[in-house]
Protein backbone atom coordinates (compact mmCIF):
# COMPACT_ATOMS: atom_id res chain seq x y z
CA UNK A 1 0.00 0.00 0.00
CA UNK A 2 1.23 3.76 -0.71
CA UNK A 3 0.54 6.84 0.79
CA UNK A 4 -1.92 6.70 4.32
CA UNK A 5 -4.35 5.21 4.39
CA UNK A 6 -8.10 6.64 3.29
CA UNK A 7 -10.95 7.14 5.21
CA UNK A 8 -12.98 4.62 3.30
CA UNK A 9 -10.13 2.25 4.46
CA UNK A 10 -10.68 2.96 7.65
CA UNK A 11 -14.42 3.09 8.02
CA UNK A 12 -14.68 -0.41 6.26
CA UNK A 13 -12.26 -1.75 9.01
CA UNK A 14 -14.49 -0.73 11.64
CA UNK A 15 -17.42 -1.89 10.06
CA UNK A 16 -16.75 -5.34 11.73
CA UNK A 17 -18.09 -5.91 14.99
CA UNK A 18 -14.75 -8.12 16.00
CA UNK A 19 -12.34 -6.09 14.15
CA UNK A 20 -13.85 -2.79 17.29
CA UNK A 21 -13.99 -4.83 20.01
CA UNK A 22 -9.49 -5.72 18.99
CA UNK A 23 -9.57 -1.89 19.03
CA UNK A 24 -11.37 -1.52 22.68
CA UNK A 25 -9.22 -4.33 23.79
CA UNK A 26 -5.89 -2.49 22.62
CA UNK A 27 -7.15 0.75 23.71
CA UNK A 28 -6.77 -0.76 27.33
CA UNK A 29 -2.61 -1.11 26.37
CA UNK A 30 -0.89 -3.72 23.71
CA UNK A 31 -1.27 -7.28 23.27
CA UNK A 32 -0.12 -9.52 21.82
CA UNK A 33 -1.84 -12.07 19.37
CA UNK A 34 -2.10 -14.59 21.53
CA UNK A 35 -3.70 -12.22 23.99
CA UNK A 36 -6.47 -11.00 21.16
CA UNK A 37 -6.68 -14.95 20.78
CA UNK A 38 -7.95 -15.87 24.51
CA UNK A 39 -10.29 -12.60 24.50
CA UNK A 40 -12.17 -13.55 21.30
CA UNK A 41 -13.80 -17.40 20.36
CA UNK A 42 -12.49 -16.96 17.11
CA UNK A 43 -9.11 -18.78 15.44
CA UNK A 44 -5.47 -17.17 15.72
CA UNK A 45 -5.58 -16.99 11.85
CA UNK A 46 -8.92 -15.06 12.21
CA UNK A 47 -7.58 -13.05 14.63
CA UNK A 48 -4.15 -11.79 12.54
CA UNK A 49 -6.58 -11.43 9.76
CA UNK A 50 -8.43 -9.04 11.51
CA UNK A 51 -5.41 -7.61 12.91
CA UNK A 52 -3.69 -7.27 9.36
CA UNK A 53 -7.26 -5.36 7.81
CA UNK A 54 -6.62 -2.67 10.95
CA UNK A 55 -2.66 -2.62 9.92
CA UNK A 56 -3.80 -1.84 6.70
CA UNK A 57 -6.17 0.86 8.10
CA UNK A 58 -3.57 2.45 10.30
CA UNK A 59 -5.31 1.68 13.16
CA UNK A 60 -3.10 -0.64 14.92
CA UNK A 61 0.51 -0.95 14.89
CA UNK A 62 2.77 -3.80 16.33
CA UNK A 63 5.85 -3.81 17.31
CA UNK A 64 8.19 -6.61 17.90
CA UNK A 65 9.25 -8.02 21.66
CA UNK A 66 10.98 -10.89 21.72
CA UNK A 67 9.67 -13.64 19.44
CA UNK A 68 6.11 -11.84 19.84
CA UNK A 69 4.48 -9.08 18.23
CA UNK A 70 2.63 -6.51 20.84
CA UNK A 71 -0.39 -4.57 19.10
CA UNK A 72 -1.24 -1.10 19.67
CA UNK A 73 -4.19 1.32 18.50
CA UNK A 74 -3.09 4.34 16.72
CA UNK A 75 -6.21 6.76 17.07
CA UNK A 76 -5.50 9.41 14.40
CA UNK A 77 -7.39 7.70 11.92
CA UNK A 78 -10.46 7.63 13.81
CA UNK A 79 -10.65 11.13 13.77
CA UNK A 80 -12.45 11.00 10.28
CA UNK A 81 -15.21 8.70 11.83
CA UNK A 82 -15.46 11.68 14.81
CA UNK A 83 -16.03 14.35 12.14
CA UNK A 84 -18.33 12.23 10.13
CA UNK A 85 -20.69 11.12 13.23
CA UNK A 86 -20.23 14.94 14.92
CA UNK A 87 -22.31 15.90 11.70
CA UNK A 88 -25.29 14.21 12.80
CA UNK A 89 -24.81 15.46 16.99
CA UNK A 90 -27.54 18.15 15.92
CA UNK A 91 -30.18 15.49 15.56
CA UNK A 92 -29.28 13.37 18.70
CA UNK A 93 -28.97 16.84 20.61
CA UNK A 94 -32.73 17.79 19.11
CA UNK A 95 -34.22 14.57 20.02
CA UNK A 96 -32.54 14.51 23.71
CA UNK A 97 -33.86 17.84 23.65
CA UNK A 98 -37.09 17.05 22.53
CA UNK A 99 -37.55 14.10 25.35
CA UNK A 100 -36.25 16.45 27.97
CA UNK A 101 -39.16 18.43 27.10
CA UNK A 102 -41.82 15.83 27.45
CA UNK A 103 -40.11 14.50 30.64
CA UNK A 104 -40.70 18.15 32.16
CA UNK A 105 -44.36 17.68 31.18
CA UNK A 106 -44.97 14.23 32.38
CA UNK A 107 -43.43 15.28 35.60
CA UNK A 108 -45.47 18.57 36.14
CA UNK A 109 -48.58 16.51 35.02
CA UNK A 110 -47.59 14.39 37.80
CA UNK A 111 -47.00 16.88 40.36
CA UNK A 112 -50.19 18.39 39.65
CA UNK A 113 -52.19 15.19 40.21
CA UNK A 114 -52.97 14.20 36.81
CA UNK A 115 -53.99 18.26 35.99
CA UNK A 116 -52.27 19.75 32.61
Amino acid sequence: MTGAPSPDETFRAIADPTRRAILDALAGGERSVTELCAMFDVTQSAISQHLKVLRDAGLVTPRREGRSRLYRVEAGPLRAVYDWAAHYQRFWAEKLDALGALLDREAAIARNGGRS
